[in-house]
């Protein structure tokens, strides 16, 4: 019986473990191509997964052979344009890794293809499906703090990874920034509206661009989100979720990135006789989810194409996230403060 899913998977290097192994989870899919440019390396993936499937180096040559109707896209990042572009014009829809493209022209002609051939696209955007975060964003939309004003998150680690990250003109911004930049759209709901960034290498680093960045962002709904970064911080590491802190009309909550989030509220009644208002304590919930992460993602795209909607990292939303990345370094460059709706619509 022919899988409802025809997965040609391209990129096979080690990111690809976790996207191929979810597939052979799923008895309504097949993975009937691996592509990489370097053939070996597509061989060796198919033989360590014991899959029984064409191995290729193009992905256009790929799915014409196998009549795939699904890519991942697990390449490097500056390959993401023409692997997704060429696989949504030749009918297929694209699950990618992040980020969705290298340029925000780039990404706006994605967005584009993908409307006009309607050939789904969604980008994995895996720290979405955190238990922890979906508590957050809980403790948020049911107004535990009320409108939300001021949205910070800290995010500090002395990351050694060797490597390509070592010689980035800007590894945080480039690399890393998106996750906690789509996880403050994620938890607020709003999207940018402006950004100011300066980003900066501190003394000791060991990258040779900027490792380090502080971020000013206005949102949507009026609130201010302030990012503050590093990959060069030695000591008192934060949570690769980063350090979270929403300052609502009611009161304030928490995510320090490890444990449960929580709020503290002003106790109601009348409390005008004092400077500092009593608070209570009111714990997030416990978000109750089959599979999270890597595998949260995915599941949560392949049941936007089965219900025929556009799963919740399609392109076209993913696109503010890397306005926000796109804009932030922007800003860094020129030191000026960018209009985000403007910077956006330039690259239309």
């Amino acid at each position: 019986m022919t899988a409802q899913y025809r997965v040609a998977v391209a990129g096979c290097g080690g990111m690809a473990n976790a996207w191929i192994e979810y597939a052979l989870s799923r008895s309504d899919t097949q993975i009937v191509a691996l592509i990489d440019i370097r053939l070996e390396s597509a061989q060796a993936m198919a033989a360590k997964h014991e899959i029984s499937c064409l191995t290729f180096t193009d992905i256009k040559e790929a799915i014409q052979a196998t009549e795939a109707n699904l890519v991942f896209d697990v390449t490097v990042p500056g390959s993401h344009y023409s692997i997704s572009s060429t696989a949504l014009e030749l009918g297929c829809n694209v699950f990618s890794e992040k980020p969705l493209a290298e340029t925000m022209e780039e990404c706006t002609k994605i967005v584009e293809i993908s409307e006009r051939t309607g050939n789904a696209h969604a980008v994995m955007q895996n720290r979405r499906y955190d238990p922890r975060i979906r508590s957050l964003r809980n403790l948020i939309e049911s107004d535990t703090i009320g409108r939300v004003g001021y949205i910070s998150s800290s995010f500090f680690l002395g990351a050694h990874f060797g490597g390509f990250r070592d010689v980035m003109e800007s590894p945080l911004l480039l690399d890393m920034a998106i996750h906690t930049f789509d996880q403050a759209r994620f938890i607020s709901g709003a999207n940018p509206i402006s950004v100011y960034c300066q980003e900066f290498n501190p003394p000791g680093s060991w990258y040779k661009g900027n490792a380090s960045a502080v971020c000013i962002f206005e949102m949507s709904d009026g609130s201010v989100f302030t990012y503050q970064g590093s990959w060069c911080a030695e000591g008192a590491s934060t949570s690769w979720e980063a350090a979270w802190r929403l300052n609502g009309e009611k009161g304030t909550a928490i995510w320090d990135g490890h444990e449960m989030p929580y709020a503290e509220v002003v106790v109601s009644g009348d409390q005008s006789d004092k400077f500092i208002r009593d608070v209570e304590r009111v714990n997030g919930e416990a978000v109750n989810m089959d599979k999270t992460f890597h595998q949260g993602c995915l599941e949560e795209m392949f049941l936007s194409l089965a219900e025929e909607r556009p799963a919740e990292t399609n392109c076209r939303d993913n696109r503010y996230s890397m306005a926000m990345v796109f804009g932030a370094l922007e800003s860094a460059k020129t030191g000026q403060k960018i209009d985000l709706v403007e910077f956006m619509s330039t690259s239309e």
